[in-house]
């Protein structure tokens, strides 16, 4: 709709998880190093918690497109909390037939799966998005079912990802077992102002932009209406690309994000947070011009042997 009028070669502010456009904020590499940690560890259990829209996904997309042909891959995105479907959720994540047959059987069939996977010399990793939605009771059958060793290797990692939630749910003392497994964890915090500076101007060089199109002060006030969530700036951005395109704006300034965001108050669903603006001004006065993060990631892996269970 707009690419064009400003001069990209796409849309650069997408809410879908892309880690092409993967922004390496402080928070976001040192997330990314604790999940590179517990694998090459073989840690036991690996848990990544942070805001909605905060980018937790877009890590592991980022992860399964490291990981080598050494490693198997099952990701379940949307398990809930039913006593008992864990091992089928699991199994399905891992292209096993798990139905029609008896609970003992299943297990029985993932541990040979899990021990041919090491015998032939690859990594077992389950990926559980979402994990927030996993009670007390699956936890705990998680970590049941993780129970299985090779002299000293675990055969079977887990990650988990999810809201601050699942945090909190670690917390619990009937969990406390399960607190004693998990060998690396990461909360990722939102981006602070400098941070989503960097981010806005990350993703529109990444979608050919020639030209300054948001200016700083405008920058900085995304950030504080945002609160430094990528996924809301993404929308605020997007939204403030379709105002200046339908106005003739090739300059998204602070006055046009006032305005969509007075707009939002009055007519949206969505509000954003509304901080006076002078704060914004005193902010912008006061704080040195952003630099991009660059991308210094080492890579270990290129390919991966990944089934998908959205």
């Amino acid at each position: 709709m707009y690419e064009s009028f400003f001069g990209l070669t796409e849309k650069p502010f997408s809410i879908q998880p892309d880690p092409d456009y993967m922004f390496w904020s402080k928070g976001h590499a040192l997330a990314f190093a604790m999940i590179e940690y517990g694998i090459m560890n073989r840690a036991g259990f690996t848990v990544i918690t942070g805001e909605i829209g905060s980018g937790k996904t877009t890590l592991i997309r980022h992860l399964l497109n490291r990981l080598g042909s050494e490693v198997t891959v099952g990701l379940v995105s949307n398990a809930v909390e039913k006593r008992g479907e864990l091992l089928h959720w699991v199994l399905m994540a891992f292209g096993k037939p798990y139905e029609e047959k008896p609970v003992v059987a299943l297990h029985s069939d993932f541990y040979d799966f899990l021990i041919s996977e090491y015998a032939e010399g690859r990594r077992t990793i389950l990926i559980v998005d979402e994990a927030q939605n996993l009670g007390p009771q699956t936890l705990e059958e998680l970590r049941m079912l993780s129970n299985i060793n090779a002299d000293k290797d675990q055969l079977l990692q887990v990650i988990l990802v999810g809201q601050p939630q699942l945090k909190n749910l670690l917390q619990d003392p009937e969990l406390v077992q399960f607190a004693q497994r998990i060998a690396s964890d990461y909360h990722l915090r939102p981006l602070n102002a400098e941070e989503t500076a960097a981010y806005i101007q990350h993703r529109l060089d990444k979608a050919g932009a020639r030209d300054e199109i948001f200016t700083r002060p405008a920058c900085l006030r995304i950030a504080r209406a945002t609160r430094g969530i990528p996924r809301l700036v993404n929308v605020l951005c997007d939204t403030a690309l379709v105002y200046g395109f339908s106005t003739g704006a090739r300059v998204i300034d602070v006055d046009l994000i006032e305005e969509i965001i007075k707009d939002k108050a009055e007519y949206g669903i969505f509000q954003y947070d509304d901080p006076p603006r002078a704060e914004v001004e005193r902010s912008e006065e006061a704080s040195p011009k952003p630099q991009v993060v660059p991308d210094g990631k080492s890579v270990y892996w290129r390919k991966h042997k990944v089934i998908s269970i959205e």
